[in-house]
């Protein structure tokens, strides 16, 4: 789904354009009660989100099982990010969605614009420090990790890159998408930092690793999409490992081979995030509650994305759709949103220049 893919670069350009007063609530405010949360949900009887479609991270199991036990109706508008805070700011009335779907470097900006409702979940404690707002304004739901996709059909399976310091080795082309507009390139770009030394404050050494490639004529332009890893068009892509999962099973899981680097990879969550002025602010609490329950967690793990909580127990069905625990050696997390969002916006110039203009 490519809209979840934009990039936080994007993102951060078009809030500063249209985000620039403080939203004001229409909702009044609402009880945290879990009980006094089902009753009202139950009462409200739908549920709005954006950036939640069915076809992402199994979001159709979710909200399949919210109306099998709580009986409310769900639409989804599929939109990225600014699409969605700009909605959250200027949609009022029956209406506003309730929540959405961002990615988690996006939530900060949100929560600065006052545009979501905070609300500790049940399982608030189980989620780690780096994938949430102290205060509960935001939460991711599950994560994902920077990985390599090899198709073997183009690439012999015993040279499939198992790190970045392979990668470089290589004889074959690689892709990352476009850097400029996607956030899973420039994730990828954060995660070759890492592994060089730097950080979402210090992009050079990725943006040195990326510019060897290029210098070596062996940067892919071709786009990291399903249909153009289908048609053999990719050799080693760099991309979410739930993008990698997902994308080798539904072609042929046994033509690809995918590896987390052994030498760093980065890893991100996308967060669920609640209107403050939601037309339905009890089912958006109640939506959130559900996603970080053991049921919404299996749910999105089913649609090989890793579950926020590390307590939750998969049957081997569902693990075997996950790469190992044992697979993510060396893990790296962002720890300043607020300062990734911001190198995001040079990050597409400073490509161009410092990695496409090498020769």
């Amino acid at each position: 789904m490519n809209y979840r893919l934009l990039a936080a670069a994007a993102t951060t350009v078009a809030l500063a354009a249209t985000l620039s007063g403080c939203a004001s609530s229409t909702t009044s405010a609402s009880s945290d009660n879990w009980k006094t949360i089902t009753e009202q949900a139950k009462k409200e009887g739908q549920i709005a989100s954006v950036g939640m479609p069915d076809t992402w991270a199994n979001w159709i199991g979710t909200w399949n099982d919210i109306k099998s036990t709580y009986s409310l109706k769900h639409k989804d508008t599929d939109m990225p990010s600014a699409q969605e805070l700009q909605k959250f700011k200027t949609v009022q009335g029956k209406d506003a969605p309730d929540i959405g779907d961002v990615g988690l470097n996006v939530a900060p900006t949100a929560m600065q614009q006052k545009l979501l409702m905070k609300y500790k979940a049940k399982y608030w404690n189980d989620i780690p420090s780096w994938a949430k707002d102290k205060d509960g304004y935001y939460s991711a739901g599950y994560q994902g990790s920077i990985v390599f996709i090899t198709d073997t059909k183009n690439v012999k399976a015993g040279d499939a890159p198992k790190s970045w310091a392979d990668l470089a080795k290589g004889q074959y082309k690689v892709a990352l998408g476009d850097v400029s507009t996607a956030a899973q390139a420039q994730y990828s770009v954060l995660a070759a930092a890492y592994a060089h030394g730097g950080n979402e404050g210090n992009l050079k050494p990725g943006l040195d690793y990326f510019a060897k490639l290029q210098k070596a004529k062996r940067l892919s332009t071709v786009d990291t999409t399903i249909q153009n890893l289908q048609k053999g068009e990719l050799q080693v892509a760099v991309m979410w490992d739930f993008n990698a999962l997902n994308y080798a099973h539904q072609i042929n899981s046994k033509r690809y081979k995918i590896t987390v680097p052994t030498d760093g990879t980065v890893t991100s969550g996308y967060a669920e995030i609640i209107n403050k002025k939601a037309a339905h602010p009890y089912a958006a609490k109640l939506a959130r509650d559900f996603i970080l329950s053991d049921k919404g967690q299996i749910n999105l793990a089913k649609g090989y994305a890793r579950p926020i909580r590390s307590n939750v127990k998969l049957l081997a069905d569902v693990k075997s759709k996950l790469l190992p625990a044992s697979a993510y050696e060396k893990v790296f997390h962002v720890k300043d949103n607020d300062t990734w969002n911001k190198a995001t916006v040079k990050l597409g110039q400073e490509w161009k220049a410092d990695v496409l203009g090498a020769n």
